[in-house]
């Protein structure tokens, strides 16, 4: 339980975000069991050696209540709205977890109608978070840790 990570996401989605990320969405958010089959890339009901992979596989958003290790509640909605959808989500997720949680972040920078921050990112222990910014659809991680030159570094997905 020692390598747990705040994860907070705000953000508003397009109207033209694709039906079947909304989906997986609602899958992470623990409001549509089985909608999607679970993450990107993943199959929606393969042959069960392809199932089997999903073993492992839950959802990253859906906690509710008092978190254990990062203070105040873990929370997470989705609404949809005149301009698409709006998300809101404040999570505890593993380190393990966290390779599962970023093609998810990719594809909501990819559709977010909000250009800048739509979350960030924090070891529970640390004081300073990385920041998930979308530039044209997408995502740079920027970390508030000064580097030796003294300037915090930002960098595109993936690149770290």
């Amino acid at each position: 339980m020692g390598d747990m990570y705040a994860v907070d996401l705000a953000l508003n989605l397009r109207a033209t975000v694709p039906n079947a990320l909304v989906d997986e969405l609602r899958w992470h958010l623990g409001t549509a069991p089985g909608a999607g089959g679970g993450p990107s890339g993943a199959p929606a009901g393969g042959p069960a050696e392809e199932a089997a992979l999903l073993d492992d596989v839950f959802p990253l958003l859906a906690e509710r209540g008092p978190a254990a290790r990062i203070g105040g509640l873990l929370t997470g909605e989705l609404h949809r709205t005149g301009a698409g959808w709006a998300l809101t989500a404040r999570q505890e997720v593993h380190a393990e977890s966290l390779p599962d949680l970023d093609p998810l972040l990719e594809q909501l920078a990819r559709h977010s109608g909000t250009e800048g921050v739509i979350g960030q990112i924090r070891f529970y222990e640390d004081h300073m978070p990385e920041l998930l910014i979308s530039e044209s659809g997408t995502l740079v991680r920027m970390s508030l840790r000064p580097d030796r030159s003294g300037t915090a570094p930002a960098y595109p997905s993936g690149h770290a």
